[in-house]
């Protein structure tokens, strides 16, 4: 069963804009944008799903690298706030060349260190497997400082997907887990929210820290 909210945010127009496959196919940052990173098959696009009141607009798969592009997605709210939800190639690609993989490393970095309209970045992990090697590096990687041109940091939020497959015992020694290794990857007065696609649990604790972080 779906979790009572008391204050909803309600979406009212959801759309896929387009898919990057490079800097120069992304479109002129006019919009306050958030980015969704996070490891293959972790449960990001369930999490765009739920958070846009859509039941498949991005696509789910059970095969690791499904996301092979940056997809833009523009998402306008029932109070007035407009903004994209960008959805990351989820990284963990064992099965794509070294190549490949390379060329998504690149365009990801590329777009997480210089885009001038990105406000937040959502770093997704697994509540059940916790913070790997992928995760830390993506941690530190967002730990570091961008660019002194950017008049305002970046609002790295943690999300701790799947909290539905855990026992409500659980839960909270999990989360506490994820939260302190993201502490030890630097970054500093981490936050980290429990989420479920199926729940709903953890939506408006998210939609808040989003509308803070582009308003």
């Amino acid at each position: 069963m779906r979790e009572a909210q008391a204050s909803e945010v309600r979406v009212i127009d959801a759309a896929f804009v387009a898919g990057a496959v490079d800097d120069a196919s992304l479109p002129p940052p006019t919009m306050a944008e958030v980015a969704f990173a996070g490891r293959s098959n972790v449960g990001k696009s369930s999490l765009l799903n739920a958070m846009m009141q859509r039941k498949s607009l991005a696509r789910t798969s059970n095969t690791p690298g499904c996301t092979r592009q940056i997809n833009i997605f523009e998402v306008r709210c029932s109070d007035g706030l407009s903004l994209r939800f960008i959805d990351l190639p989820g990284y963990g690609w064992a099965r794509r060349s070294k190549d490949e993989r390379a060329h998504w490393q690149k365009m990801i970095e590329s777009y997480l260190t210089h885009r001038a309209s990105l406000r937040a970045v959502v770093a997704l992990v697994d509540v059940r497997r916790g913070v790997e090697e992928e995760e830390r590096q993506l941690i530190e990687f967002l730990a570091l400082p961008r660019p002194v041109s950017e008049r305002r940091p970046l609002e790295i939020v943690l999300v701790a997907t799947k909290i539905d497959k855990l026992s409500a015992s659980a839960r909270k020694p999990a989360v506490e887990r994820v939260k302190q290794a993201a502490l030890a990857g630097g970054i500093q007065g981490a936050k980290l929210i429990g989420f479920s696609a199926v729940t709903g649990a953890g939506r408006e604790d998210l939609w808040a820290r989003i509308r803070a972080a582009v308003l």
